[in-house]
Order: structure tokens, then C-alpha cells, then sequence
């Protein structure tokens, strides 16, 4: 188990050695969100610019429009600090620069509601231009790091500061846009993103030793989002269930309605955040409270098939 951080990191120094055109900003958390061992390797292409995350951003389109690749680095609520200045000064003229968000959704736990990025995904998914990413696992992380850097235009990566299960290995492809199915069935589609991808898997578990066969699919990007296979899975099924650390509004579960109520109308479940704020807590306990375990996706699984 390691963090979707640890392995950004990792996938941002890598990447680094390859390509002498990324730049790393950071707004005085590059130890929290790994981006200091880029600093430490690369000094020259590291810029604290201390807690000033809208110059963060004003900074890192400076330097896209000079034809470098910015990753720009803070804490998920941190980011949204800067929101007009990403809207305005990266979405609108569609510069290369990269937004990535640490300590993203109610798994941030301890540090509170006023720390919970839960939020989000809502609104850089709003933003014409920007792709909004959300890896499952740590090798996930790493991967996309170099695809969304090759990737030309915005893009908002939300990272997790606790640790996650590792689903994938060595080998594995991160491509951008396309979702990944983990599990196969025939009952539902389970579509999950992030730290609920791990969930679901857990879910899958315990719902085939009930008989109930499940589709368990990886949405890592969650714009652009695979109308494809969210459609396909949907005529298979007629049943689909959503799975995200972010508020039921905006996020993934709406991303996925949006694409079902115009296309293939069936029945649906989101699990996600109810519209309300997190507290302090352990990140397992605020899952159970707020209903983002693997207990709460079985019991949605066995409703919608009622």
C-alpha cells in the first residue's frame, strides 16, 4: 500500500530526467505532495513560491507560454485558492500546465472539513479545456504522469495522502480517457474512481459470495470520461452504481448520469459524499459515517436490483 502521492512523485522525477522541459512550482508543500524530491534532484527547474497559490498559477502560465510544462503543486482545497486565476490565466488562453492537487476527498481525515476537498472534480470538470484525472493506486500515479504531461492543455490530478491498496504492476498502461474494467459480470456496473476503486473491489467480494456477478470498471479520468464504455456496460446491465470520495454533485456520479440520460436511460446509484461537509475523523470511520465503504456499494449493489 502506498499513496497515490508517493507515486506522482516517483512518476514526476522520472519523468523529469527525460524531458529538461518540466518545471515543478510548488506553494510550500513540496514535502507533502512529494514534488521536493523533484527539487532536490532539479533545483534549477524548482520554484517555491511559498504559500501564494494564486502566483503559483500566474507563474506556471508564464512559463507554459514559454513553451515549458509546468506541474503546479499544493493541496487539493489548497488549489482552489487560485480558481480565477486557472480559469482565466490556464483554461480560457488553454495552457500547458499541469494542476495537481494532494490530500484530495473526506479520506484526508484528521485534518478536517475545512482540508476535505470534496468539491473538486465539480469544478475544474466545469472548466472548457481542463482534463480532470484521479488515479486508483500509487502505479497509477506514476503512469500518468508522463501521459498527461504529453497530454497538450490543463489538466487537475487529484492525489490521496493515506495509503492505498496497489492494484496494478509494473506493466500496466495509464491511458488517458479510457476507463479500465478491473472485474467482470452481468448484474451491474460498478463505475468508481480514486480510493473507491478499492472499495469496490472489496464489494465485488463480498457480492460474489452472494451470487451477484459485478462489473467493477476504474473511471480515472473523469474528463473526458469513457462515454463508450459507460454506454456499453449500461445496455448490459440496466444497472450502474457510481463510487467517489466527492460530493454526489458534480463529480463522477453526475459526469455519469449526464452521459446515461441522454443516451441509455436505466437505473442508477450514486455513492459519494451527500451534499455536506466532512469532519475530523479516521479516514475508515468518515468512509462508514458517510457511506463510501465497501458495505455501503454492496448495499447499493443489492438495491438497484430489487
Amino acid at each position: 500500500m502506498i499513496a497515490t502521492r508517493d507515486g506522482y512523485g516517483k512518476g514526476l522525477l522520472d519523468y523529469g530526467m527525460q524531458n529538461k522541459n518540466v518545471v515543478v512550482i510548488d506553494a510550500d508543500l513540496g514535502k507533502s505532495t512529494r514534488s521536493n524530491q523533484f527539487g532536490k534532484q532539479f533545483p534549477e527547474r524548482y520554484i517555491n513560491v511559498g504559500i501564494a497559490e494564486q502566483d503559483m498559477v500566474v507563474t506556471s502560465a508564464g512559463l507554459a507560454s514559454c513553451n515549458k510544462i509546468p506541474f503546479a503543486n499544493s493541496f487539493a482545497i489548497f488549489t482552489e485558492r487560485a480558481y480565477e486565476q486557472i480559469r482565466n490565466s490556464i483554461a480560457r488562453p488553454n495552457l500547458n500546465v499541469k494542476i495537481i492537487g494532494s490530500h484530495g476527498g473526506i479520506l484526508t481525515g484528521d485534518d478536517g472539513a475545512s482540508a476535505q476537498s470534496i468539491e473538486d472534480f465539480a469544478i475544474y470538470r466545469v472548466l472548457p479545456n481542463m482534463v480532470v484525472v484521479n488515479p486508483a493506486d500509487g502505479i497509477e500515479a506514476e503512469k500518468s504522469v508522463s501521459v498527461i504531461a504529453e497530454h497538450f492543455g490543463p489538466v487537475y490530478m487529484r492525489l490521496t495522502r493515506e495509503k492505498l491498496p496497489i492494484l496494478f504492476n509494473d506493466k500496466y498502461k495509464f491511458k488517458l480517457g479510457k476507463g479500465v474494467i478491473l472485474r467482470g459480470g452481468k448484474d451491474v456496473a460498478i463505475f468508481s474512481t480514486g480510493a473507491l476503486v478499492a472499495e469496490s473491489l472489496k464489494a465485488y467480494e463480498e457480492l460474489l459470495k452472494q451470487g451477484i456477478k459485478v462489473y467493477v470498471v476504474n473511471i480515472h479520468t473523469i474528463k473526458p470520461i469513457d462515454k463508450e464504455l459507460i454506454i456499453k456496460l449500461a445496455k448490459k446491465t440496466n444497472a450502474i452504481v457510481t463510487a467517489e470520495d466527492h460530493n454526489i454533485i458534480g463529480g463522477l456520479g453526475s459526469a455519469v448520469a449526464e452521459i446515461l440520460v441522454e443516451n441509455y436511460p436505466c437505473k442508477m446509484i450514486r455513492i459519494g459524499v451527500k451534499d455536506r461537509f466532512g469532519e475530523s475523523g479516521k479516514p475508515d470511520e468518515l468512509y462508514k459515517k458517510y457511506g463510501l465503504s465497501s458495505e455501503h456499494i454492496v448495499k447499493a449493489v443489492k438495491k438497484i436490483l430489487l
